[in-house]
Protein backbone atom coordinates (compact mmCIF):
# COMPACT_ATOMS: atom_id res chain seq x y z
CA UNK A 1 0.00 0.00 0.00
CA UNK A 2 1.46 3.62 -0.56
CA UNK A 3 1.85 6.26 1.61
CA UNK A 4 -0.55 8.22 -0.07
CA UNK A 5 -3.11 5.60 0.01
CA UNK A 6 -2.93 5.07 3.80
CA UNK A 7 -3.42 9.28 4.40
CA UNK A 8 -6.93 9.59 5.21
CA UNK A 9 -8.70 13.13 4.88
CA UNK A 10 -9.21 13.09 8.76
CA UNK A 11 -5.50 13.10 9.47
CA UNK A 12 -4.59 15.90 6.71
CA UNK A 13 -5.27 18.82 8.83
CA UNK A 14 -3.36 17.13 11.77
CA UNK A 15 -0.47 16.93 9.40
CA UNK A 16 -0.70 20.46 8.91
CA UNK A 17 -0.93 21.52 11.88
CA UNK A 18 2.06 19.92 13.30
CA UNK A 19 4.17 21.40 10.37
CA UNK A 20 2.60 25.06 11.08
CA UNK A 21 3.88 24.54 14.70
CA UNK A 22 7.72 22.66 13.90
CA UNK A 23 7.93 25.56 11.49
CA UNK A 24 6.75 28.15 14.23
CA UNK A 25 9.00 26.29 16.72
CA UNK A 26 11.99 25.56 14.95
CA UNK A 27 12.33 27.37 11.23
CA UNK A 28 14.50 30.81 12.99
CA UNK A 29 17.04 28.38 15.07
CA UNK A 30 17.50 26.17 11.77
CA UNK A 31 18.06 29.02 9.99
CA UNK A 32 20.34 30.44 12.44
CA UNK A 33 22.24 26.75 12.76
CA UNK A 34 22.85 26.96 8.67
CA UNK A 35 23.31 30.41 8.73
CA UNK A 36 26.40 30.32 10.70
CA UNK A 37 28.00 27.29 8.55
CA UNK A 38 26.88 27.95 4.60
CA UNK A 39 27.05 31.68 5.28
CA UNK A 40 24.67 31.81 2.36
CA UNK A 41 20.64 32.84 2.73
CA UNK A 42 19.21 30.86 -0.28
CA UNK A 43 21.36 28.03 1.03
CA UNK A 44 19.86 27.82 4.66
CA UNK A 45 16.96 28.11 3.77
CA UNK A 46 16.86 24.98 1.30
CA UNK A 47 18.71 23.44 3.87
CA UNK A 48 16.08 24.11 6.50
CA UNK A 49 12.98 23.52 4.27
CA UNK A 50 14.59 20.05 3.33
CA UNK A 51 15.06 19.11 7.32
CA UNK A 52 11.22 19.57 7.43
CA UNK A 53 10.65 17.85 4.52
CA UNK A 54 12.31 14.43 5.78
CA UNK A 55 10.77 15.00 9.04
CA UNK A 56 7.55 15.22 7.67
CA UNK A 57 8.58 12.32 5.50
CA UNK A 58 9.11 9.76 7.93
CA UNK A 59 6.73 7.37 8.51
CA UNK A 60 6.67 7.17 12.19
CA UNK A 61 5.11 10.28 14.34
CA UNK A 62 7.58 12.37 16.07
CA UNK A 63 6.21 14.31 18.98
CA UNK A 64 6.66 17.60 18.66
CA UNK A 65 8.46 17.94 22.23
CA UNK A 66 11.52 15.34 21.25
CA UNK A 67 11.61 16.94 17.08
CA UNK A 68 15.07 19.09 18.36
CA UNK A 69 16.90 15.50 18.28
CA UNK A 70 15.93 14.13 15.21
CA UNK A 71 16.04 18.06 13.37
CA UNK A 72 19.75 18.48 14.74
CA UNK A 73 20.77 15.47 14.03
CA UNK A 74 19.05 15.36 10.25
CA UNK A 75 20.76 19.14 10.23
CA UNK A 76 24.09 17.69 11.02
CA UNK A 77 23.77 15.20 8.37
CA UNK A 78 22.40 17.78 5.38
CA UNK A 79 25.86 19.78 5.92
CA UNK A 80 27.77 16.76 6.14
CA UNK A 81 26.48 15.65 3.16
CA UNK A 82 26.62 18.61 1.51
CA UNK A 83 30.39 19.21 2.27
CA UNK A 84 31.35 15.41 1.11
CA UNK A 85 29.19 16.76 -2.67
CA UNK A 86 31.08 20.03 -2.57
CA UNK A 87 34.20 17.98 -1.72
CA UNK A 88 33.97 15.81 -4.61
CA UNK A 89 32.94 18.70 -7.17
CA UNK A 90 35.72 20.17 -6.32
CA UNK A 91 38.13 17.45 -6.45
CA UNK A 92 39.45 18.10 -9.86
CA UNK A 93 40.36 21.61 -8.85
CA UNK A 94 42.93 20.40 -6.71
CA UNK A 95 46.97 21.70 -7.50
CA UNK A 96 49.15 18.98 -7.59
CA UNK A 97 52.50 19.04 -5.66
CA UNK A 98 54.20 17.72 -8.64
CA UNK A 99 53.96 21.53 -10.42
CA UNK A 100 56.33 22.87 -7.64
CA UNK A 101 59.63 23.15 -8.63
CA UNK A 102 60.92 23.92 -4.63
CA UNK A 103 59.05 20.18 -4.16
CA UNK A 104 60.61 18.51 -6.92
CA UNK A 105 63.90 20.40 -6.56
CA UNK A 106 64.61 20.14 -3.29
CA UNK A 107 62.00 17.87 -1.83
CA UNK A 108 60.33 20.66 0.59
CA UNK A 109 56.54 21.58 0.20
CA UNK A 110 56.21 25.03 -0.79
CA UNK A 111 55.49 28.06 1.91
CA UNK A 112 51.95 28.35 2.08
CA UNK A 113 50.42 24.44 1.37
CA UNK A 114 50.97 23.94 5.02
CA UNK A 115 49.89 24.99 7.80
CA UNK A 116 53.07 25.25 10.51
CA UNK A 117 52.36 22.86 13.45
CA UNK A 118 54.26 21.37 15.30
CA UNK A 119 53.57 18.03 16.83
CA UNK A 120 53.85 19.00 20.38
CA UNK A 121 51.32 22.22 19.65
CA UNK A 122 48.63 19.78 18.06
CA UNK A 123 48.50 17.09 21.26
CA UNK A 124 48.84 20.12 23.70
CA UNK A 125 45.80 21.76 21.72
CA UNK A 126 43.99 18.23 21.92
CA UNK A 127 44.77 17.61 25.93
CA UNK A 128 42.98 20.89 26.43
CA UNK A 129 40.09 20.32 24.25
CA UNK A 130 39.94 17.12 26.17
CA UNK A 131 40.28 18.30 29.00
CA UNK A 132 37.34 21.04 28.32
CA UNK A 133 34.99 18.32 27.13
CA UNK A 134 35.62 16.51 30.33
CA UNK A 135 35.13 19.17 32.91
CA UNK A 136 31.97 19.89 30.91
CA UNK A 137 30.14 16.83 31.33
CA UNK A 138 30.92 17.72 34.78
CA UNK A 139 27.87 19.44 34.41
CA UNK A 140 24.06 18.97 34.12
CA UNK A 141 23.33 17.95 30.77
CA UNK A 142 21.09 21.01 30.27
CA UNK A 143 23.51 23.21 31.16
CA UNK A 144 26.03 21.54 28.92
CA UNK A 145 23.83 21.73 26.28
CA UNK A 146 22.87 25.14 26.56
CA UNK A 147 26.37 26.36 27.01
CA UNK A 148 27.47 24.40 24.41
CA UNK A 149 24.71 26.19 21.95
CA UNK A 150 25.93 29.10 23.13
CA UNK A 151 29.36 29.31 22.86
CA UNK A 152 30.07 26.83 20.07
CA UNK A 153 26.94 26.88 18.03
CA UNK A 154 26.83 30.80 18.63
CA UNK A 155 22.66 30.93 19.14
CA UNK A 156 21.17 33.58 20.96
CA UNK A 157 19.39 33.36 24.96
CA UNK A 158 15.72 33.48 23.23
CA UNK A 159 16.94 30.83 20.37
CA UNK A 160 17.93 28.46 22.89
CA UNK A 161 15.48 29.51 25.51
CA UNK A 162 12.79 28.62 22.67
CA UNK A 163 13.75 25.17 22.34
CA UNK A 164 14.26 24.51 25.88
CA UNK A 165 10.87 26.46 26.66
CA UNK A 166 13.01 28.68 29.00
CA UNK A 167 13.28 32.57 29.28
CA UNK A 168 16.39 34.46 28.03
CA UNK A 169 17.31 35.48 31.79
CA UNK A 170 17.30 31.58 32.79
CA UNK A 171 19.11 30.51 29.85
CA UNK A 172 22.15 33.21 30.50
CA UNK A 173 21.74 31.64 34.34
CA UNK A 174 22.98 28.73 32.48
CA UNK A 175 25.87 30.16 30.39
CA UNK A 176 26.89 31.97 33.67
CA UNK A 177 27.00 28.54 35.39
CA UNK A 178 28.61 26.98 33.35
CA UNK A 179 31.63 29.52 32.67
CA UNK A 180 32.06 29.74 36.26
CA UNK A 181 32.37 25.71 36.93
CA UNK A 182 34.97 26.31 33.66
CA UNK A 183 37.06 29.08 35.55
CA UNK A 184 37.32 27.58 38.68
CA UNK A 185 37.92 24.46 36.81
CA UNK A 186 41.09 25.96 34.90
CA UNK A 187 41.90 28.99 37.16
CA UNK A 188 45.65 28.63 37.45
CA UNK A 189 46.74 28.35 41.28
Amino acid sequence: MDHADRKTPSHEPAAGEFEKRLSARYRVPLMNYFLRRVRNRQDAEDLTQEVFLRILRREDAVPLENADVFLFSIAGNLLRDRARRAGTRHASGHESLDAHADFREFGRLPDGLIEARAPDRVLMSQEQLSAVLRALDELGERTRDIFILYRLEKMKHREIGALYGLSASAVEKYVRKATTHLVRRFRSP
